[in-house]
């Protein structure tokens, strides 16, 4: 059951992102599937980010398993910073709607290195992980320093 369901989220995901942005009927909408894919992304990440850290025990199939869904959901959110969405219940500041290339550059770096981490992940081996968690908060913090209100 647990190897089912996260497949079986992935691939509901994976049929929602694909019309994402055709979907939203009001632009609250968009912000709180973009909020809601960001949480799903972020908590699996610092799962992996935990046992890295030693705060956490390691368990690899557990780290594999959250490493995977953390990448698949960081696919998601890209969709819902469509126009108009930059107002109400949001800590995006107003520059990713100015700067948005560059915006997706930065979710595009975020998300290879979120690749890489999953492959680690998928590997067990600790050292790994622990580079790639590294690397993969540098660029959420990269992110986070230049769109994101505190």
């Amino acid at each position: 059951m647990k190897k089912i369901t996260p497949f079986a989220l992935a691939v509901t995901a994976l049929a929602i992102a694909t019309s994402a942005s055709a979907q939203f009927a009001k632009p609250d909408d968009a912000v709180r599937y973009r909020k809601s894919a960001l949480f799903v992304m972020q908590q699996n990440f610092s799962r992996v980010a935990a046992m890295a850290s030693g705060k956490a025990p390691f368990d690899a199939k557990s780290a594999a398993e959250s490493a995977a869904t953390a990448e698949f959901a960081g696919r998601l959110p890209w969709s819902a910073f469509g126009e108009g969405t930059d107002k109400g219940d949001t800590r995006a500041k107003p520059e990713i709607w100015k700067e948005h290339a560059k915006f997706q550059e930065y979710a595009d770096k975020m998300q290879a290195e979120m690749s890489k981490l999953a492959l680690a992940a998928k590997s067990g081996n600790l050292d790994a992980i622990k580079t790639a968690v590294t690397a993969t908060g540098g660029t959420c913090k990269t992110c986070h320093d230049a769109y994101r209100k505190e």
